[in-house]
């Protein structure tokens, strides 16, 4: 199995590692470097092209990257359509929407003048329903 000792890493390196050591094919220790690099390029693969990810609702970062964001949303969206026509009793909450994937993700967001030049415009703000980041900048952290 591997360890390595706790980390204050970002949660994105936390959060590939879990993944990485929790994979279905994961062998615990290889024999050689050779069979941990073939192992490597099998797991980029699988992650990349087959693993749906909770972040990014439920989607492969080869869908998102690759610009089919709105073609397998849409697919999904009748799927859910056709399962609330056939019971709508079972959704409690109304129709089912399928979820989006966020459309910006930060480690460390930028303050002060980087943010300001990163900044969206007010349409762009208003085309995401009026959901702008509203965290105080770093400097009034607590």
């Amino acid at each position: 199995m591997v360890d390595r000792p706790p980390s204050n890493d970002n949660p994105f390196s936390e959060a590939q590692f879990k993944t990485l050591k929790y994979c279905p094919f994961f062998p615990g220790s290889f024999a050689s470097t050779e069979e941990g690099r073939t192992f490597f390029r099998l797991f980029f693969a699988w992650y990349n092209d087959e693993h749906h990810h909770s972040g990014i609702a439920m989607l492969t970062p080869s869908t998102v990257h690759g610009g089919l964001v709105d073609e397998v949303l849409a697919a999904r969206q009748i799927g859910l359509d056709a399962a609330y026509a056939a019971h709508p009793e079972r959704f409690v909450a109304g129709p089912p929407v399928a979820a989006r994937p966020p459309t910006e993700v930060w480690i460390n967001r930028p303050t002060g003048q980087a943010a300001a030049l990163q900044a969206p415009e007010p349409d762009a703000v208003a085309e995401k329903g009026g959901q702008a980041d509203q965290s105080p900048p770093t400097s009034q952290r607590k």
